[in-house]
C-alpha cells in the first residue's frame, strides 16, 4: 500500500510539472505568436501594393488564448488549446529515440487555426462555418509539428530537429495565409439549398440562420490534402 501510494505521488509530481512546463513554454510560444502575427498584417497592409479601401487588413489580440487576422474577405482564428495532450502511441514518431528514451517530449501543447469568412463575424451570421487549416504542436522543448492542408501537412513535420523559434513562426503564418487565399468560397449544391424555413428567410436581414462556409455542401476532408 505505502509503496502503491509513493508511486502515485510520484507521478502526480512529474506529470504535473511536466504539464505545467509544457503549458507555460505553448503560452509563451502563442504570445511571441501573436507578436509576429501583428507584423505580417501590418507589412502586408504596408506592401501589398494596391490602395483600394475596400481590402481590408488587420490584427486583433482575443487574450491569453486567441487572436485573429483579417486579410480581405477572410479572417484567420488562432486559438491556443488550455490543456495538454500526448502523442498517440500509434503515431511514427515513438519510433524515434527523441520520444522513446524521452518520453517527456511526448506531451505537447496545441495552437489550432480555423478560418472563417469575414463577413460571417461582420454580419453575425452564427450559423456560419469555420475550417480548421492547421494545428501546431509544440513541446517543453520548443519542438514542433503542423499537422494541416496543403502544404502546411508536409512542410513543418520534422518535430525531432524542429525548434518554433520566430522565423519559422512566420514561415507557418505565411504558409496559412497562401493557404487561405487560395481557399475560394464555392456554390453550395442546388439541392442542397432548395428548401428553407420562413424562420431562416426572416432572419436574413440581421443573423442569417442560413449557413456559409468556403465548402458548405461539399466534402472537406483527408481528400483535400490533410495530412
Amino acid at each position: 500500500m505505502n509503496e502503491a501510494r509513493e508511486t502515485l505521488y510520484r507521478l502526480v509530481r512529474e506529470k504535473a510539472i511536466l504539464k505545467q512546463d509544457v503549458y507555460h513554454n505553448t503560452l509563451e510560444v502563442f504570445a511571441n505568436l501573436k507578436s509576429v502575427l501583428a507584423e505580417t498584417v501590418k507589412d502586408i497592409s504596408a506592401n501589398y501594393g494596391g490602395n483600394d479601401s475596400r481590402v481590408e487588413f488587420h490584427f486583433r489580440d482575443r487574450g491569453d488564448f486567441q487572436a485573429e487576422v483579417k486579410i480581405a474577405g477572410d479572417v484567420l482564428v488562432f486559438y491556443m488549446h488550455t490543456n495538454v495532450f500526448q502523442f498517440d502511441k500509434s503515431n511514427n514518431l515513438w519510433k524515434s529515440s527523441y520520444l522513446k528514451e524521452h518520453e517527456e517530449n511526448s506531451y505537447v501543447g496545441i495552437i489550432n487555426v480555423y478560418n472563417f469568412l469575414s463577413d460571417s463575424f461582420k454580419y453575425q451570421r452564427v450559423s456560419d462555418v469555420g475550417y480548421l487549416i492547421a494545428r501546431i504542436f509544440v513541446n517543453k522543448e520548443n519542438h514542433f509539428m503542423v499537422q494541416g492542408k496543403r502544404q502546411l501537412g508536409f512542410l513543418y513535420n520534422d518535430f525531432i530537429n524542429s525548434t518554433l523559434d520566430k522565423d519559422a513562426m512566420r514561415s507557418i503564418i505565411d504558409s496559412a495565409l497562401l493557404y487561405t487565399i487560395d481557399f475560394d468560397l464555392l456554390a453550395p449544391p442546388y439541392e442542397n439549398l432548395q428548401q428553407v424555413t420562413v424562420d431562416e428567410i426572416q432572419s436574413v436581414t440581421t443573423s442569417t440562420n442560413l449557413a456559409t462556409g468556403k465548402r458548405v455542401g461539399f466534402r472537406f476532408g483527408l481528400d483535400e490534402g490533410m495530412l
